[in-house]
């Protein structure tokens, strides 16, 4: 292997079950696999062209972020998506990936299911410049300037359509996910 595809190997095991688990929630299940190895794609050609200028994840993010936008804004992805496409979320992990213990009770699981349904089925309802935002942050753990610079905007708007998606999610929640037991 040349230096390249072993740097394209690296980036691909670093990266893909992130990639794919944040287009996931983004566009859904159904479209993420593909969209995952469109982006792998697009960074195995653009490899040689990356300047180094910003950290490898930020490109990376960079590079799915566009690939989502550009799939949401398609007439059959919007068609699809009013079929009920994203029904079909990740679901978080029962043991504790901190402190590796054992799985909660069962109805204490069925509660964090519930919970966390009801969670993604208002942030797949937020506009997708908030829900671009709110999924970096919330669920990528990302900091806003590292948000900002993967989406090309400015460390204000980012925190600007954080704070609205933040605002708008809440608000659902509360009203709809009984959000007091677990906010």
């Amino acid at each position: 292997m040349s230096g390249s595809e072993l740097e394209f190997q690296t980036i691909y095991d670093t990266y893909q079950p992130r990639i794919l688990r944040y287009l996931a929630r983004l566009v859904g299940e159904p479209e993420a696999e593909d969209l995952a190895q469109e982006v792998f794609v697009k960074i195995s050609r653009r490899l040689t062209t990356f300047r180094g200028e910003s950290k490898v994840s930020t490109w990376v993010y960079r590079i799915a972020s566009n690939a989502a936008t550009d799939r949401i804004r398609t007439a059959s992805f919007r068609q699809d998506a009013e079929l009920g496409w994203l029904d079909d979320l990740n679901e978080p992990e029962d043991k504790d990936a901190w402190t590796g213990e054992e799985a909660p009770s069962l109805e204490q699981q069925l509660m964090r299911k519930e919970m966390y349904d009801c969670f993604l089925d208002y942030v797949k309802r937020l506009p997708p410049n908030y829900r671009t935002v709110v999924v970096l942050s919330e669920l990528e753990q990302l900091p806003n300037n590292e948000i900002a610079e993967i989406l090309g905007l400015s460390l204000e708007t980012v925190k600007i359509r954080l704070h609205r998606g933040r605002t708008r999610l809440l608000r659902e929640l509360k009203a709809h996910c009984k959000a007091e037991d677990w906010l």
